[in-house]
Order: structure tokens, then sequence, then C-alpha cells
């Protein structure tokens, strides 16, 4: 007979087949019928506001992976989940608009055309541009299911933020924060730009080394003793910088010596002079004349390198005294280029030195370098050496590979180069103390990454603000037409931030300075009343991404200063959390953020880091379509984000493999609740079967644990805590022992609906538990249960994340059931072998004969009765060991027939005149079933 309609077999519509690269749009467009966003906001938020601010990346190109899986659905983790707990949790996303990537490529759009446009046509085109790639990259966040209110997102250059950097750098400048200097500061001749430190990466590259004497001039304190043929010696990776040196340094503190080779005397520290004598053609070591502190050598004068053979450059280079100096490589003496070197310049300060800076903002000689006049830095390093080798002054020459500052936007090398530039002073009123102050008042997430905004902050100096580019918002600064003072005033500031608001950013270079400043105003300085004139330079991006905690957190509705928390990678330790601690702490007086998380990088599965020129970048949405974005959310899930993040196939295909484990635990826990009404058939805890009590003790722990490390940011270990019970709590045992009461025994029997009751919390509790992760598949589960229970929330989104139950703990009970599971586990390995050795074809055709000593044996016969399901055999006989082994398993063939409908071998099946093919207990079931079978002769 076909006894499967008398089973209780499961039934749903929920696919095993994920399908996802087909199912997660139109889940996306069931939440925007929802209106999930905005209905998530206006839920009761018992536990107050959380802020997560957060940070923009730029408008250009698409998204990168790594942004996607390493920042934004972590965030979406955070954001999803306090929204569950009750918290009022908005989340408003932004772009950063301006700046040189954006700039850069519509310059080529423009070149490519042949079109040379003014400077308001290429700033609208930029506009254009920035707000395309917005669109483009909105689009692409929200195929990753991640909530927040897209359509009024933040940018840096909408006329209201523009108007607050404006009014921001008004009260910095107001406050005597911001000053114009001469200084050298990092500058990319590719780029023609000023950069800030923070824009600095250093990169490996190969530098010409070059080891260079300096002929003695001026001796007054005896230091070489009357010695002809006296030098001093000096070594650097920048030949180019020669043309404008004007000292050498030694440090006060170390011990130099006049040392004697080939009949020249020259002055080096006293730990290289060995290696300066090799260098010289000396094989034995050098004869030391003379031992001398640095400070003794105050007052020798040199003479520049190039004099002998270069007129140009017959002037002195006096020996100056510099902390900086340092004695593990090269002389112990510093080549001093004050216009080319933050150092050199403050030694020059002290010294009186002028500021010679022989190159322009394309990188190449001016007049200053005299002969060498219109050479590029690169040509600049070869013709400079070579003068030194015809004058006599070169010792030694080779390449050497070492750490350089590069430019972050164009990967190209930087110089040092002296320019007159707008700063924001880092100790002016107190800034730098304060915000060290303010970094130990923050929690920083991991706890190690306070040591690095620490140094960070402590260790920048000023903040080079100003830009030589077109697309940003300019310096809010005017210049006198009568005094050519700068002028920057509460009225100046005013107005233009008016005029910003009221319009944007491009308003500076469509009107004249006496249209954007106040009527009838007058130059504090000189009282001159006409011929302004504006700054074109424009502000460094990092001060309009440094001024969301104002733009944003102070002035969009629903949020506040400081956030709760700010969530970006570790290079932003010298970007935007710095920028944001600067700018928050120098207008408010507090940091921006109360926690601040640090995550790694996106790299492939070699540890190489993702890249278009590497061959080894894949698109987010073509892995959104080949995984589905759940995967790729499960994959950020069960990393330690913190750290770096190994990306590749191989990679995603285990990622895919636990995800189907879990959608298919999930399908078999929804198919059998179909005739399951929890508002009407419940079973009260007490009432549950025990090993029912057992898997909500175990849930349980799992959601006070995943509580917990959501609580933290962590996520990682609630992935693996929820593999690891979906793997070996549910499908290894518990489902598996539980299959027999939900497909046997009768439908609304009292130990099935026990079962029933117990998949139903299952369920509900797991579907929120993994809802801020899984969010599409999360909802497809919700969305199943709202079939069982139409009482449920419409999205699994508006509904409360699990709370512990204290109801459910129970642990007295969990250590007896984990002494069976073990024994259960012993009884399997024996099946397995019973199986191999052929005594046994399944384990439902086996009984199991289980000797235990005392310790162990009343433990099992408590339970004797139900040793047989819990090890899916079909009989267990039990008695005490004699030879104090502590469990002996032992495997025969059960006795009696196999049931046609429970599989279970049982002596009595054959005993009921209507079945005969069936055991007692499956009889009784079909026959109050009513079911019109015939029996099968012989059965």
């Amino acid at each position: 007979m076909d006894y499967k309609p008398t089973l209780n077999l499961l039934k749903t519509d929920f696919p095993m087949k994920a399908n996802l690269a087909q199912r997660e749009p139109e889940i996306q467009q069931f939440w925007s019928s929802l209106d999930l966003y905005r209905r998530s906001l206006e839920k009761d938020a018992p536990r107050g506001t959380f802020v997560l601010h957060d940070g923009p990346p730029y408008s250009n190109g698409d998204v990168h992976i790594g942004t996607v899986v390493q920042n934004k659905v972590p965030k979406d983790f955070i954001v999803r989940y306090k929204t569950m707990r009750g918290f009022h949790a908005p989340y408003v996303p932004g772009w950063d608009n301006h700046g040189l990537p954006i700039e850069n490529n519509v310059a080529k759009e423009f070149m490519e055309k042949g079109v040379t446009p003014t400077k308001l046509e290429f700033r609208r085109r930029c506009r254009e541009y920035a707000a395309h790639w917005v669109g483009v990259q909105r689009e692409q966040f929200r195929r990753f299911g991640i909530t927040g209110d897209w359509m009024n997102p933040y940018l840096t250059m909408s006329s209201e933020f523009e108007a607050t950097i404006v009014q921001v750098f008004g009260e910095l400048a107001v406050s005597g924060a911001i000053y114009r200097g001469l200084k050298p500061i990092h500058w990319c001749v590719t780029d023609r730009t000023a950069l800030a430190d923070h824009e600095i990466e250093y990169e490996d590259h190969n530098s010409p080394s070059i080891t260079v004497r300096f002929p003695l001039r001026d001796d007054p304190h005896g230091v070489f003793d009357g010695q002809a043929n006296a030098y001093t010696v000096i070594w650097t990776t920048t030949p180019w910088t020669i043309p404008a040196n004007l000292a050498v340094a030694a440090h006060p503190d170390a011990d130099y010596v006049v040392m004697e080779v080939e009949l020249n005397s020259y002055l080096v520290a006293e730990s290289l002079a060995e290696s300066v004598a090799r260098l010289l053609g000396e094989t034995d070591p050098p004869l030391i004349l003379k031992r001398l502190k640095g400070r003794e050598l105050d007052g020798l004068v040199f003479t520049h390198p190039l004099t002998r053979t270069e007129p140009f450059y017959n002037r002195d280079s006096p020996l100056v005294l510099a902390d900086y100096v340092t004695l593990d490589t090269g002389t112990g003496l510093v080549h001093t280029a004050p216009g080319h070197g933050r150092d050199d310049f403050l030694t020059g300060q002290r010294y009186g030195l002028p500021v010679l800076n022989p190159v322009n903002d394309t990188g190449h000689y001016t007049d200053e370098a005299g002969p060498f006049e219109g050479l590029d830095l690169k040509a600049a390093n070869t013709a400079v050496t070579q003068a030194l080798q015809r004058s006599g002054a070169l010792v030694h020459q080779e390449r050497i590979t070492h750490s350089y500052p590069h430019c972050w936007r164009c990967h190209n090398p930087v110089i040092f180069r002296a320019t007159t530039q707008w700063f924001l002073s880092i100790d002016a009123n107190g800034l730098r103390q304060k915000m060290l102050e303010r970094i130990g008042q923050v929690d920083w997430i991991p706890a190690d990454t306070v040591t690095r905004i620490t140094a960070m902050a402590g260790g920048r100096p000023d903040w080079c603000l100003s830009r030589q580019r077109t697309w940003g918002v300019a310096l809010p600064v005017f210049y006198c037409g009568g005094c050519d003072e700068p002028i920057v005033t509460p009225d100046t500031i005013a107005s233009v931030t008016r005029h910003v608001a009221e319009r944007d950013s491009d308003v500076w270079f469509e009107r004249s300075a006496e249209e954007l400043l106040p009527d009838g105003f007058a130059c504090p300085k000189c009282g001159a009343s006409e011929g302004f004139r504006k700054e074109e330079d424009v502000l460094d991006v990092w001060f309009d991404s440094g001024s969301t905690c104002r733009a944003v957190l102070q002035k969009r509705p629903g949020l506040r200063y400081p956030a709760d928390v700010y969530l970006e990678g570790n290079d932003q330790h010298r970007g935007w959390f710095n920028a944001s601690l600067t700018l928050g702490v120098a207008t408010t007086g507090e940091a921006p953020f109360r926690q601040v998380i640090t995550h790694g990088m996106t790299v492939d599965e070699t540890g190489r880091k993702l890249s278009k020129s590497k061959g080894n970048y894949i698109h987010p949405l073509k892995m959104a379509q080949q995984y589905g974005a759940d995967v790729l959310r499960l994959a950020s899930a069960s990393y330690d984000y913190f750290g770096d993040m190994r990306l590749g196939d191989e990679a995603l295909k285990g990622v895919g493999d636990s995800y189907r484990r879990l959608r298919n635990t999930f399908r078999f826990l929804i198919g059998n609740l179909s005739d399951f009404r929890p508002e009407q058939q419940p079973v009260e805890y007490a009432d549950l079967d025990e090993l029912d009590q057992w898997a909500l003790h175990r849930l349980n722990r799992l959601v006070e644990t995943a509580v917990t490390s959501f609580d933290r940011y962590e996520f990682h270990p609630v992935t693996t805590l929820v593999y690891n019970f979906f793997a070996v709590d549910l499908s290894a045992f518990y489902l598996d022992v539980l299959k027999d009461r939900l497909y046997i025994a009768s439908a609304d029997a009292p130990t099935r609906r026990s079962a029933q009751t117990t998949l139903w919390h299952l369920a509900n509790t797991l579907s929120r538990l993994l809802a801020p992760i899984l969010v599409h598949t999360m909802e497809e589960v919700w969305q199943r249960l709202r079939g069982v229970d139409e009482t449920l929330t419409e999205s699994v989104h508006l509904a409360a994340f699990p709370e512990p139950n204290p109801a459910w703990n129970s642990p007295e009970l969990a250590e007896r059931w984990d002494a069976l599971i073990a024994v259960r586990n012993e009884v399997n390995r024996a099946l397995e072998a019973a199986k191999n050795e052929k005594l046994i074809g399944q384990p439902r055709e086996a009984e199991v004969d289980l000797r235990a000593d005392p310790a162990l044996y009343p433990l099992l016969d408590r339970y004797r009765g139900r040793l047989a399901s819990l090890f899916l055999v079909s009989s267990v006989e039990l008695s005490e060991s004699a030879n104090g082994e502590r469990l002996a398993v032992h495997i025969q063939p059960a006795a009696g027939e196999k049931c046609a409908r429970c599989w279970i071998v049982k002596p009595d099946v054959g005993s009921h005149d209507a079945y005969g093919d069936l055991c007692g207990s499956c009889a009784t079931v079909v026959e109050r079933l009513g079911a019109e079978m015939s029996p099968v002769a012989g059965g």
C-alpha cells in the first residue's frame, strides 16, 4: 500500500533553490511598496536615538566591492540591528562630490572633444558628472539590500552643504586658527596642487642616491686645524634639490670626527666614518685627526658643491645644528634646502636663511636654478649629478629602492616645495591638546586603533587647506585693492554663506567681489571700499568631508552631534576620522563621535589588493548576479572585518555552501508548520517534550551571544555560532531525531504539537536574529511565517530583534542532554562501522546493546524508553556494565519486520489484521485517519 498520504510530510512553497539574482530585486520592490525605511523610523523607539554617520565615498565611477562588503554592508548590519532592538536609527548616506578624481575625468572629456571650457562651464560639468555617479552608486548600493534615506542623501556639492563649509571656515578664521604663510608642503607636480599630509601614501620608489662633498670656506674656531683640502660630506636621494642648498646640518649632541683620506680632511659622524671612507676609496680604517661634538661645529662655513664649475652657485653653505639629523645611514650631516623640506625650512627660519624654491608648479626648474632652468626634475637629477661630477664634488652614486611619499590620487611621487598657502594651525587655541583629550573619551574599536589616531593627531603638522584646482569650494577670502590685506570677517563670511546657500559655490566664480561682499563694505585695515579681488584657490576636499559633522549631524533633522559611531577603513585615521576630529573639536570643543570602528581592506585570496590593473577585480554587481547579495552579505559577516577580508571564488563558494545549509534548514522548519497555528495550538514551555526544551535552551544561548556580539559590532562570532547551531544542534541532531514525531505521529498528537511549537520558536527567532545580515532571505522566511501567523509584522525588518528568554534557560537539562548526545555520537560511530562491515544496511535496521558503568547507567536508564528514537535505531537493550568499562556499544540486526510506514524493524509488524505490513503504532494512526486501503497479503 502507499502510506505516503498518511505521513505528515513537509509542505511549503519556500524554494530550495534561492535564485537570489532574480528574487532579491523583487523583495526590494516589496520594501519600496511598504515604504520600509520610513516605517522603520516611525516605530516605537524605547531605547532612544542611535546615529551611525556615513563617511562619504567619492561620486566617481562604480562602487568598489570592498566599499560594499567591508563598509556599507557592516553599516547596514548595525543600523538594521539597532532599529530592531528598539532604537530610532536613521541612516543618511552621503557622497563627496568635489576633488581631483572628478576634475581629472572631466578635464579628459573636454580634451577628447578639443574644447577649452570656461571655469564656470568646467565646474558645471563637474557637478553634472558627480550627480550622475551619485545616481549610479546609489542603485549599486541598494542592490545589496542596504537600507537608508537613499532619495535624500547628503551631497557635499549641495548648496546647503557648501554654505556650511564656508561657515566652518569662517568660524576657524575668526578664531585665529587660519593663516596664510610660506611653507614647504607636499606638492604633486602631476596634479599641480598642494597636498596635505593625509593625502600622502608611502610606496616603494627607486631613486638616485648620491654622496657629495662640500669644500670648506671658513673655519673660525679651527675645527680642521688649518688642514688643506677640507670638506664635509652629505648623502641625498634627491639630487635635484642640490641647486636649492643653503646649509649643512649636524646634530648638536652627536659625535663627529675629522678624518684623513688620501691627504684630504673630511668632517663626518664618528659612527659612519669607516663607511664614508670606503666610498672615498679608503680600504683601511681612516686616520682620525680630531673628535668633536656637533655643537662645537657651529660657525663652520662650507661652499656650495657646484661653485667650482658653475659660478652661479658661488655662495655659502653654513653648518647649522638640528635635532632631526640621524646617524643610521649617510654621513651624519644633512644637506639643507629650506625651500624643499619641512625640517629644513624650520632650521632655515632659526638661522635666518632665505627660502629658495627654484621649482615651479609643473616640476620644472625656474631661473633661480641658473644653468638648469627649464629642466624637469627627472632630467634635473641626471644633470645635477653630472655637474657635481664635473666639479669634483661627487663622491659616489647608485640607485636605491626606499619608501617615498606619493600622491594618494595619481600615485606619482611628490616633492616638497615652499609655496604660499592657507593653513589651519593645529596648535592655535590649544586645538592639538583638546584633540588628544577628546580621543581619550572616545571608544575606539578595535581598542589598539587609539594609538594610530593619537599618533596622527599628536604629530600632524598644520593643515594645508588650499588647493590650486578648479572644482571645489573656493576659500572665502577677499584681498583689499588698496593694501592687499587678506580679508575674512564675520560679515564677509555671513554674506558669502548667504550667496552660496541661495545658489551654490559656483556663485564665487560668477559674481564679482563687490557683489559677494556686504553692501558698503570697507577694508578693516586701510578703509578702501573698492578694487577687492577674490582668492582663486579651493579648499582641500578633506575639509569638505570633515565638515559633515557640522553640515549633516547638526543640521539634518533626526540626527545629532556627536554621532554614536563612525565606521570606516583603517586608512581614515589620517583621512576622514582625522579631518572630522579636527574640525569638530576646533568648532564645537567636542569630538564628533562617541565610538569609532576601523575595518580592514578587501584583498584577493592571495592577499593582494583588489585592483583592475592587477586583473583580480570583480564588479560588485557581477558578483551579486553570480552569487546573490545575501551570499556576499553573509561573507561580510563571516569574516573578522576589523582585519583584511579575503574575497574570491573559493571563499564565496564556501560561504554559498553555508548559505544553502541555512536556507534548507529554514525550509524544513517552515515546511513542518503548514498545519500549525501558533495562536491556537501552542504547547506551553512546561508541557514541551524535554528534547524540545533542550532545543529552546540552546536557541536561547545563541540569542544571548548574538545580542552581545551585535552590541560589540562583532558579526563573525554570530555567523560562526549560527553555522554551528544549524549544522550540529539542528541538522545533525535535533531535527534528525524529530522527524519521526513530525512525520509518523498523528497530525494533532501532543508530541507533534510540542515539536511544532518548538519549530515555530526556532523559525521566528532565527529569522529575526539573522534579518540584519540575510536581509532578503529572512524576508522570504518571514512572509511564509506570516502565512502561519497573520499577526506578525508586515516585514521582518519591522519586527523586534529576539531577546533572551530566561524561562528557556535550563542548564541542568542541558547538561543531561549533552551527556546523552555524547553517547549518541559513540553509538553513531559503532553504527557506521557495522554498516561498513555489512552487518546492517541502515541504522533503523539495528538493535543497539548498551552496557554502561554505574556513573552513566542511571542517566541512560532514565531515558531508556526514548533511546531508540534518540539513536534512530529499531531497539536498544540497556544493562549495567560489570567490568567497569564506562560504555560498551554492540550492534546487531534488530528482531522483527520492517514497518512499511515508519521503516522501523519491530516484532509487532503484522499483528494488525487490517494492516499487516505496519507496526502497531502506525496501524493505529492509519486506522484513526480512516484510510481506505486494502491490506497486502502476507504483509
